[in-house]
């Protein structure tokens, strides 16, 4: 009862952040870098950047991610870019989710201009 009755309580952005990355690790996804945006953005406290080998796992990556915030949190995430596989993009509130096909993160080089210092990269999941 007491899982139920925590599940049903709004995550804080830490927790959020914390289910965010072990989605993300559980499905795989690659080079997953963490930037705190605390005092930086009003938009978010968290951005997550992170890789899918393919469009199809980028889809799958991001679709897991959000049917897991909504049946562990209620959480509703935005997501947009799913049709093609390339970007996309999940808004789930504290925390926001870019999942790259790596040739069009290097494109895009998201992470260059939020990458402060502190930021760390997560080693790459092993098969």
């Amino acid at each position: 009862m007491s899982a139920a009755t925590a599940s049903a309580e709004a995550p804080t952005a830490e927790q959020l952040l914390a289910r965010v990355l072990s989605s993300l690790d559980d499905d795989k996804a690659e080079e997953i870098v963490q930037i705190d945006l605390r005092g930086r953005s009003d938009v978010a406290d968290y951005m997550v950047i992170c890789s899918g080998r393919s469009s199809r796992q980028v889809a799958a990556i991001s679709e897991k991610l959000a049917d897991r915030l909504k049946q562990e949190y209620h959480l509703s995430a935005k997501m947009e870019g799913k049709e093609t596989g390339d970007w996309v993009l999940i808004d789930a509130g504290d925390v926001i989710v870019h999942v790259f096909r790596p040739e069009v993160r290097d494109f895009y080089q998201l992470e260059k201009m939020w990458l402060p210092g502190d930021a760390h990269r997560t080693p790459a999941a092993s098969a």
